[in-house]
């Protein structure tokens, strides 16, 4: 799968209810059933140019929301934050001495603090 696909299809996925019945449509075929744009276009009865117009319309407006917005962005960081927080647990488990248990336990409050805001 491309970059692009996979970016689209978060984007779909966080956004996808703001677009018209159509453009969702024609997304999900495209992008996640893998039709092409021939093959929607003569499932719709409209031209190949038709469906590309209105796929480009669709990804223009998820791609706007999101710079807008930037949940995804934010989603992001709370992920790799998550990550992080979660393997220091596991480090702090594994602790040979308290002072060493005592800083990493810090380092994961300072993360925790951040995902509070």
């Amino acid at each position: 799968m491309s970059e692009k696909t996979l970016q689209m299809t978060l984007l779909f996925d966080f956004y996808g209810d703001l677009l018209t019945d159509k453009q969702r449509e024609y997304f999900d075929l495209y992008y996640n059933e893998d039709y092409s744009l021939s093959e929607i276009a003569e499932n719709a009865g409209i031209t190949r140019q038709g469906v590309h117009d209105i796929l480009l319309r669709a990804e223009n407006t998820l791609t706007e929301t999101e710079r807008r917005t930037g949940l995804i962005a934010r989603f992001e960081e709370i992920r790799r934050k998550l990550e992080t927080a979660s393997a220091l647990t596991g480090q702090i488990a594994g602790a040979e001495t308290l002072p060493q248990a005592k800083a990493l336990a810090g380092e994961l409050a300072g993360i925790l603090r951040e995902l509070k805001g």
